[in-house]
């Protein structure tokens, strides 16, 4: 077949897609018609030796069978794993190491890039639900329970022994979720104590913690705390920068640029108002550009302000063109620019920062999504259930 060109231009990877054929491409199509081959095509297309409508149904061929190529670049692979836990704490590590938490205490590990896993309950705390999890590398891994009391629980040895480093006994005590800047500072918080939210750093890998002072742990409106969904609900960025969502009868973003120290606000127009409702996951790829996904939990299907994106770093939100599949719990860049979001009754995935969204099929009751750290790997992992990314 003589060779040709065809430029694709699809901006949202919608359905919608525009293009330009050249001589060449017409030629290679012609081709392909008994009554085309060799003739020019103005010729062909003037004397209507060839319907030009076989060469728009040769298009459209072409362009359906690019598109499933398209979608075939990126797929979930499911892992076989022998466990009925459910997860929601995800580190990933860099392309081998990975590491899940999640109810009865349940801990998963993986040293090859998530296709084996071991798993393994935290000795004294087999009814404990461990949402919140951090790990250094395959050896060690800091974690953390929903509920009080609340624990911070540290390994060195992949998991086979846990040390408690930290115990809160307040009956209001409930940590959402913890990020590092590196290997040795981070924080960690939860839920308001006495209206101001629960916030402790630690400057030696998790070893000890300490409590941020009163009035450095932002105060919090009546019915404001965070949701333990998946644990994205906090993020560190850069040297010092960290976010923090909330959500409930008020869905706001904390910031701070000095690992704590001081805290400005941002209003979000996410759905809020009640418990139920409001963040429950956020992600930057630039100090501009962001993604807040969340929505109602106990309505787990409405599409009403659910899923927005800002390019001004919060100054301002819009909706999507084509939103999520309803509530969300995890949002994630994958790559620099797509990003996908899991939630109970579905995945969807955006290639344009968070501008549009379309449905990943078949991909229910995920939790959380993670990327590595160093390196490609994407991890997704919910009810009895992990997959990795092919991409």
């Amino acid at each position: 077949m003589p060779k040709c060109s065809l430029r694709l231009k699809n901006t949202a990877r919608s359905n919608s897609w525009s293009f330009s054929v050249n001589t060449g491409t017409v030629n290679a199509l012609m081709a392909l018609h008994p009554k085309g081959k060799g003739k020019q095509p103005e010729t062909v297309l003037r004397q209507r030796f060839i319907n030009p409508m076989a060469i728009i149904k040769q298009l459209l061929l072409f362009l359906t069978i690019t598109q499933y190529a398209f979608s075939q670049e990126l797929r979930f692979k499911k892992i076989e794993i022998d466990t009925n836990y459910s997860f929601r704490g995800l580190s990933v590590v860099d392309d081998s190491v990975a590491w899940v938490s999640g109810i009865k205490g349940s801990i998963g590990r993986s040293t090859n890039g998530g296709n084996k896993w071991t798993f393994t309950q935290v000795k004294g705390f087999e009814k404990w639900d461990f949402r919140t999890l951090y790990a250094f590398n395959s050896n060690e891994a800091v974690i953390a329970n929903a509920g009080s009391p609340a624990y911070i629980l540290r390994t060195d040895d992949g998991g086979s022994n846990w040390n408690i480093v930290y115990t809160n006994n307040d009956s209001m005590a409930f940590f959402d979720g913890v990020d590092f800047w590196n290997d040795r500072e981070g924080i960690i918080y939860g839920d308001p104590i006495n209206g101001r939210m629960l916030l402790l750093s630690t400057a030696d890998g998790g070893k000890s913690w300490q409590e941020l002072p009163k009035q450095r742990r932002p105060a919090m409106s009546e019915g404001e705390a965070s949701f333990a969904a998946s644990g994205t609900g906090i993020r560190c960025y850069g040297k010092e920068k960290a976010i923090i969502a909330t959500g409930g009868k008020v869905s706001r973003l904390f910031i701070s640029e000095d690992k704590g120290k001081n805290w400005n606000t941002i209003s979000t127009p996410i759905i809020q108002g009640e418990n139920s409702t409001g963040i429950f996951s956020f992600t930057f790829n630039t100090d501009s550009t962001g993604i807040i996904v969340g929505g109602d939990y106990k309505k787990n299907t409405l599409k009403v302000n659910h899923v927005f994106y800002t390019t001004n770093s919060g100054k301002s939100w819009s909706a999507p063109q084509n939103v999520t599949g309803g509530y969300r719990e995890c949002v994630e860049f994958v790559t620099e620019n797509t990003a996908i979001a899991v939630g109970p009754e579905g995945a969807d995935i955006s290639y344009n920062s968070g501008k549009g969204w379309q449905p990943i099929p078949d991909q229910k009751n995920f939790d959380v999504i993670r990327k590595a750290r160093k390196g490609r790997l994407v991890v997704a992992a919910g009810n009895k259930k992990i997959s990795t990314l092919i991409h």
